[in-house]
């Protein structure tokens, strides 16, 4: 009883052998291949940080790179951060230091930022289209000392003008129809990817694909494009290049390697 109630409630996941059981005793043999198969797509769905990054960082990363490759089209929204796309390598390494840092993984950065750069060769394949929507807030957030940062937003101004790339700006002041609640990848409109504090997801219900899509075209029709955009990257480089005299803050990388 104790352990239906786990399950009815959704404190535990069922085990395969648990679904072949629950499906004998209550004589729903028939239905035992179906669940079996939503379990299976569900740990999918649903890969846990914790288990995905238990070989380091680097693993993760060619596994991403495997996907875009096949990848024709991408729509990408970031509210927070630059797109691993489009990140300088110090930049890059500042996240992998995130990771490093949350899980206890082992520390592959320099391997990792090394297979993310390979990725990056992507950007400049023709049969291959990027469609970014960022907002100011992921411009301007300090994920990363200032010159590192500066160097980022540099590097942005310079992708901008790939003639497959499309980068979007969404401004402080712009007013929202649907609210930037998180980050997503939609890739060829058949696979949405949602990274969580705990875990990564990959949704490729039609619903699921349809209500990403509409999202995205929500936030592309509100962001700025071409000098407009350029204008808020370089507002962003100005207001943060005045604070660079000051900078004394902490880096995630110091507290990564124990200093």
């Amino acid at each position: 009883a104790s352990k239906v109630s786990k399950l009815e409630n959704g404190r535990q996941t069922p085990t395969a052998q648990d679904i072949q059981d629950w499906t004998r005793v209550t004589g729903s043999e028939a239905d035992t291949g179906a669940l079996l198969a939503s379990l299976h797509t569900l740990e999918i769905q649903h890969a846990e940080w914790q288990r995905q990054l238990r070989g380091g960082l680097r693993p993760h990363q060619q596994q991403l790179a495997e996907i875009d490759a096949k990848t024709s089209s991408f729509l990408i929204f970031e509210p927070a951060t630059i797109p691993g796309l489009l990140q300088t390598a110090e930049y890059a390494r500042a996240r992998f230091a995130e990771g490093v840092l949350l899980f206890g993984t082992p520390n592959d950065i320099d391997y990792a930022v090394r297979t993310r750069m390979q990725r990056q060769e992507l950007l400049y394949r023709r049969d291959k289209r990027f469609h970014f929507v960022l907002t100011e807030g992921a411009l301007r957030y300090r994920r990363s000392s200032l010159d590192v940062q500066l160097a980022q937003l540099d590097r942005l101004m310079s992708l901008s003008a790939l003639p497959n790339v499309r980068l979007g700006i969404i401004g402080f002041e712009t007013q929202f129809v649907v609210g930037p609640w998180h980050a997503f990848w939609l890739r060829d409109r058949k696979r949405v990817t949602i990274e969580t504090f705990s875990a990564e997801l990959n949704l490729a219900q039609p619903q699921e694909i349809e209500l990403y899509a509409g999202i995205f075209e929500q936030m592309a029709a509100v962001a700025s494009y071409g000098r407009s955009a350029r204008a808020i990257i370089t507002k962003v480089i100005d207001d943060l290049a005045a604070g660079l005299p000051d900078e004394d803050g902490p880096d995630i990388l110091d507290a990564v390697n124990g200093r």
